[in-house]
C-alpha cells in the first residue's frame, strides 16, 4: 500500500510539472489555432536562463522566476510580430514549417552558444532535497515545482475569467469573427497571447532546471510531453491541462516502476490511442482541433 501511495504522490508531482511545461503550447493552440513545434526549444532556453542566472549572479531561479517570465514575454511577441504574423492565415503547412524551422535554429544556436554539456542546479541546501511526509519522500524541487505550477494555472484562470483581455481573449478562442465584430483588436490579443504563453514556458523551464538536466536537445523531449498533455486534457483547455498532466504523471510514475524501459514508450502509445479514440481530450470540445481563422 504504501508503494503505491509513493508512487501516486511521485506521479501527481510529475504530473503538476508536465502540466506547467505543456500549459504555453495549449494556450497559443486555444487562441491562435497554431501549433508551435519549437514550444520545446523555448523551455529548453528558460531551463538556461534559469541555469545562468544562478551561476552568474546567485539568484535562485524560483525568486527569479519573475524575471524570467518578463523576458520571454517579450520573446514571445518578437515571435509572433517576426514570425507568426505572417504565417497566421496561411496553410497549416505553412505554421509547421515556420515553427519547426525556429526550433531547429534554436537548438543549433543553444549548442553554439552553451555546448552540449548537460547542466543543472543545487538550489536546496544539503540536507534538504528531499522531503519526509510520514512513510513517503518526495524531492523538494518537485514540490516547489509543482507549487509553482498551480499557481501559475490559478493565476491563468483568474486572468481569462476576470479580466478585460482574458475575456477578450476567450473570445477569439471561441470564435475569432464574432469577437472581431464586437470590437476585439484580434492582431493585438495574438501578441499579447503569445507573450503570455511563451512567458510561462520560460518560467517551466526555469523552475524545472534544478530537477531536469538542461542540454540544447531537451526541448525534444519536452515537447512530446506537452502534446501528449494537450490532447490527453483537451484542445484549447487550462483546466485539461492540469487534469492531462497529472493523469500523465501518474501513468509513467507506475510503468516507471514495474518497466522503466517502457517509460518514454508509454508517451507514443498514449498520443496514438488518444488521437485514434478521442481526439478532442478528456475535458476538451469535439471538434476544436479542426476550427480555422478563416
Amino acid at each position: 500500500m504504501e508503494l503505491f501511495l509513493q508512487l501516486f504522490v511521485s506521479g501527481i508531482l510529475l504530473g503538476g510539472v508536465y502540466a506547467l511545461a505543456a500549459l504555453g503550447l495549449n494556450l497559443i493552440f486555444g487562441v491562435a489555432k497554431v501549433v508551435n513545434f519549437a514550444h520545446g526549444e523555448f523551455l529548453m532556453l528558460g531551463m538556461y536562463a534559469g541555469f545562468w542566472l544562478m551561476t552568474l549572479t546567485g539568484v535562485n531561479p524560483y525568486f527569479g522566476a519573475p524575471l524570467i517570465a518578463l523576458v520571454f514575454f517579450g520573446l514571445g511577441m518578437l515571435f509572433y510580430l517576426g514570425i507568426m504574423r505572417f504565417t497566421i492565415y496561411k496553410p497549416e503547412l505553412t505554421q509547421v514549417f515556420a515553427t519547426l524551422g525556429l526550433s531547429i535554429a534554436l537548438q543549433n544556436l543553444a549548442l553554439v552558444l552553451f555546448s552540449a554539456d548537460y547542466r543543472t542546479i543545487q538550489t536546496m541546501p544539503d540536507g534538504y532535497s528531499s522531503l519526509g511526509i510520514g512513510p513517503l519522500h518526495v524531492a523538494t524541487d518537485r514540490v516547489i515545482a509543482f507549487g509553482f505550477a498551480m499557481v501559475i494555472f490559478a493565476g491563468v484562470i483568474l486572468f481569462l475569467r476576470r479580466t478585460y483581455t482574458g475575456r477578450a481573449i476567450e473570445a477569439i478562442s471561441q470564435d475569432l469573427m464574432a469577437a472581431r465584430l464586437m470590437g476585439i483588436d484580434s492582431q493585438k490579443i495574438f501578441t499579447i497571447t503569445f507573450g503570455l504563453g511563451i512567458a510561462i514556458t520560460g518560467l517551466a523551464g526555469g523552475v524545472l532546471v534544478p530537477s531536469f538536466y538542461a542540454f540544447p536537445s531537451i526541448g525534444s523531449f519536452f515537447v512530446l510531453i506537452a502534446f501528449v498533455v494537450v490532447v490527453l486534457g483537451g484542445l484549447g483547455s487550462v483546466t485539461g491541462t492540469i487534469v492531462g498532466g497529472l493523469v500523465l504523471g501518474v501513468i509513467e510514475s507506475v510503468f516507471g516502476y514495474f518497466s522503466p524501459d517502457l517509460k518514454e514508450a508509454t508517451h507514443f502509445v498514449l498520443l496514438i490511442l488518444l488521437l485514434a479514440i478521442r481526439p478532442q481530450g478528456l475535458l476538451g470540445v469535439r471538434g476544436a482541433e479542426k476550427e480555422t481563422l478563416k
